[in-house]
């Protein structure tokens, strides 16, 4: 059977946009996952500040023990990354394989390098500790993986419920942090406090990375060359538009209103075609607190 060498073509061309995008987020997903790993053994772990999750339950262990912390999250997240290739299909089980080993083994190798925290403070370790954990939890979010552990939990209901994620797992790290007072003997109340303090900034810093990464909003188009803007919204902006019949309240001339809803990191583009095509139409933008359909968020409800 004969094929035309343009379908051959577009075919690698296709394979090459998605093979990109892979090594793109794998990279992504190592650069959040050191991020992460400095905010821990750089200013919690060596503050003695117990965090959430499974890296808050390995420090209790690390305390308690002096069990190596890479060694076990890496040994507790096996059973939880079978869930996730369950769950959340097999693409999220093998980046949260990746992620987990990664993670592991940057806790292993940069965890003694750090004897003592960067800064004397320990509210500020708490601070920029949580800061940088939650930047990097972020990162690994919005790339599709995870560092395993409560985190797997968290997706799971995320995935269900339209719950966000920095909430869903700061209710779960108040159990983890309120045990670390009966089970570690160096914990004391001002430290239980800075764990609490420590997960509410994770938590904000996450949602702040995934909604800044989904952030939406809504273009209003008033043009008086409206078919040409269409086309070019449609072709060059990549971005598709819904065409709303409008009259003026002072003329009564009949116009096109074209409503387009893009990412926020797509404003300037959107922009960009209309200057080119009539600098002089009238725009309004508004931020969208949430779109549901194709190309966005699914409906999440029981």
């Amino acid at each position: 059977m004969f094929f035309p060498v343009g379908f051959f073509n577009v075919l690698y061309m296709q394979n090459r946009t998605v093979i990109l995008q892979e090594v793109r987020s794998y990279i992504m997903l190592a650069l959040g996952l050191a991020i992460g790993t400095l905010g821990w053994t750089a200013f919690l772990i060596p503050a003695k500040i117990v965090g959430g999750g499974l890296t808050g339950i390995a420090t209790i262990i690390f305390f308690m023990t002096g069990w190596d912390v890479g060694l076990t999250t890496l040994i507790i997240n096996i059973a939880l990354i079978l869930i996730a290739m369950r769950v959340l299909g097999a693409s999220f089980g093998i980046k949260t394989i990746y992620c987990v080993l990664v993670f592991a083994g940057l806790l292993t190798v940069m965890r003694p390098m750090f004897v003592e925290p960067v800064v004397s403070e320990v509210m500020m370790n708490a601070i920029i500790g949580g800061i940088l954990a939650g930047l990097g939890s972020g990162i690994v979010f919005i790339n599709g993986g995870s560092t395993g552990g409560v985190d797997i939990i968290a997706m799971i209901i995320n995935k269900y419920r339209n719950i966000s994620l920095g909430r869903l797992l700061l209710g779960m790290d108040v159990l983890i942090i309120s045990s670390s007072f009966f089970l570690v003997q160096s914990s004391s109340i001002e430290t239980v406090v800075y764990g609490f303090m420590t997960m509410a900034i994770l938590a904000y810093t996450v949602d702040m990375v995934i909604s800044g990464n989904k952030q939406t909003v809504q273009f209003f188009i008033i043009s008086s060359k409206p078919e040409e803007l269409r086309k070019s919204v449609i072709f060059d902006a990549e971005r598709g538009l819904t065409i709303l019949h409008g009259k003026g309240g002072y003329s009564g001339e009949e116009r096109q209103v074209l409503m387009v809803i893009a990412r926020k990191s797509e404003t300037q583009q959107i922009f960009k075609v209309v200057k080119q095509i009539d600098p002089g139409a009238f725009i309004t933008v508004g931020t969208v607190m949430g779109v549901y359909g194709q190309g966005f968020d699914k409906i999440k409800s029981k």
